[in-house]
């Protein structure tokens, strides 16, 4: 069953936003270690790229798909190195953790500057997950929209799995079976990590309303037949 999407509207002029928003976050922090003469916060640019790797790996697959979601070995690829980079764009939100009075500058500075970097991660996130999302129901039809959902509450284990645990996503491949232990301890003794699924299902719920907002602007924004 397939289903007509409309496409990306210009995406050279998105994509070009998105390098504008990231090349204003990374000045930030540069800025700050030039005033400060200090190294605090540099971690957020690692992160930035992280979360950029999801976007172009949605995109790769995207542009493989433009009649829907077909399954080769190319794409499936694709799809699992998306959903598994995918985490690190929302994950930068959880940096605000590390947001305290410091003296080196002001803390609004520090806000905006983490800020500037969650949005750059929702921003691409969601985007990724929507290019994902659209190719899937142009394929498959309405039971595609169990896909974001799924998708998201895998990204709250995972980002409670890199903020409490440390984990990281090339941990499954060099560290496979520490990541396996902590994620089957969890399974086997829910009762003792009471922590794993509150924090889960709250980010998972955070993620959720923000994408569905998303998702509905997005639908209402699109031009209908009679404005084609």
């Amino acid at each position: 069953m397939e289903t007509k999407v409309a496409p990306l509207p210009k995406t050279g002029s998105l994509a070009g936003s998105l390098i504008i928003l990231s090349l204003f976050a990374v000045s930030l922090s540069l800025c700050r270690m030039a005033i400060t003469h200090t190294d605090r916060y540099w971690f957020l640019i690692w992160n930035l790229f992280l979360a950029w790797l999801p976007l172009l790996f949605a995109w790769f697959l995207y542009k493989r798909t433009p009649k829907g979601l077909l399954w080769s070995w190319q794409n499936f690829v694709l799809f699992i190195l998306w959903l598994l980079f995918l985490p690190n764009a929302f994950y930068l939100f959880t940096d605000f953790i590390h947001l305290q009075p410091t003296g080196e500058i002001g803390l609004m500075y520090d806000v905006v500057l983490i800020g500037c970097y969650a949005w750059c991660g929702f921003i691409m996130g969601y985007l990724s997950l929507y290019m994902v999302h659209m190719r899937t129901l142009q394929r498959f039809g309405r039971i595609a929209h169990w896909l974001p959902p799924i998708c998201l509450l895998l990204c709250g284990f995972a980002i409670y799995l890199g903020r409490y645990l440390r984990w990281n996503s090339w941990d499954i491949i060099i560290n496979p079976f520490g990541l396996l232990f902590d994620i089957t301890d969890r399974l086997i003794n829910p009762g003792e990590h009471i922590l794993t699924f509150s924090a889960t299902l709250l980010f998972f719920a955070f993620l959720a309303v923000i994408y569905l907002v998303f998702w509905q602007a997005a639908d209402t924004l699109k031009p209908s037949k009679d404005q084609r």
